[in-house]
């Protein structure tokens, strides 16, 4: 029987593990956390890697380091303003990264019944334990439902004005290509958990991604792939940024909330 990311009993396996990020990516995983711990000291209750690196596919170069940082209070501008240095400091020093992404939460909202399935879905299944004591051991098991389904992207409707807006204040190619990785890898996501329920388990790999979505949705299969390519290697094509905010993102902002329902507003 196919692994599908789930366990003897229907629940998500976590994903990534220190153990299986790549000799490429140890020097600058062990100077993540000696910095963190550094920057945070006592504010910090714990740390986390997520995306390709603790999943050990990460591509030398061009992948970036994604942190989630759980603090003991809300963050603050100071707590912002040192994971903008943090973050600046560890793509400068290690060229083996493309950018580094981080993350700040506090205690509370990750534990909290209103992120229960968002957020602290995301830490239990997604989140590898780099310092300080695991979350995921006060969150439930998780299973692949049209619940979790709902809570984690659908509030793609809400996004696409957003969009509109970023492309059209957006003019440099360096401008392009951020969108269209970001854009690409959040319709990829999203149009793989409309599916997820049906397909019943889980799988971060973008192409993996696109090409489930596709045995669902045959017509936009072709979309969905490029969209794929796109998030790996992203374009300064203007007109990419069009079809995403144009065609394929309300279309799957609409049938998504036809199946799974928005997500629910938070206070």
């Amino acid at each position: 029987m196919e692994h599908r990311g789930l366990d003897a009993y229907g629940y998500f396996e976590r994903e990534g593990s220190l153990g299986t990020v790549q000799g490429e990516f140890r020097g600058v995983v062990a100077a993540a956390r000696e910095r963190v711990g550094e920057a945070y000291g006592r504010r910090l209750h714990s740390a986390y890697l997520y995306g390709s690196v603790p999943r050990g596919t990460a591509r030398p170069g061009r992948s970036d380091l994604d942190l989630l940082l759980v603090l003991h209070h809300e963050p603050a501008g100071e707590d912002r303003d040192a994971a903008d240095v943090l973050a600046r400091g560890l793509d400068e020093d290690f060229p083996e990264i493309d950018g580094v992404g981080i993350l700040l939460q506090d205690k509370a909202a990750m534990l909290s019944e209103a992120e229960r399935f968002d957020l602290g879905w995301f830490l239990a299944c997604l989140c590898t334990p780099l310092l300080g004591a695991d979350l995921a051991e006060h969150l439930p098991r998780y299973r692949p439902d049209s619940l979790l389904a709902r809570e984690t992207n659908g509030d793609l409707a809400g996004l696409l004005p957003t969009w509109r807006t970023r492309v059209r204040e957006a003019s440099a190619p360096d401008e392009y290509r951020k969108l269209s990785r970001i854009f690409s890898r959040r319709l990829v996501r999203t149009g793989f958990t409309l599916v997820m329920p049906r397909w019943g388990g889980w799988t971060s790999d973008l192409a993996e991604s696109a090409e489930i979505f596709g045995t669902y949705y045959p017509e936009r299969a072709a979309q969905m792939r490029a969209a794929a390519a796109v998030a790996l290697d992203p374009v300064a094509d203007p007109a990419v940024l069009r079809t995403y905010i144009e065609d394929l993102g309300p279309w799957l902002a609409d049938e998504y909330t036809a199946r799974h329902g928005a997500k629910k507003r938070r206070g």
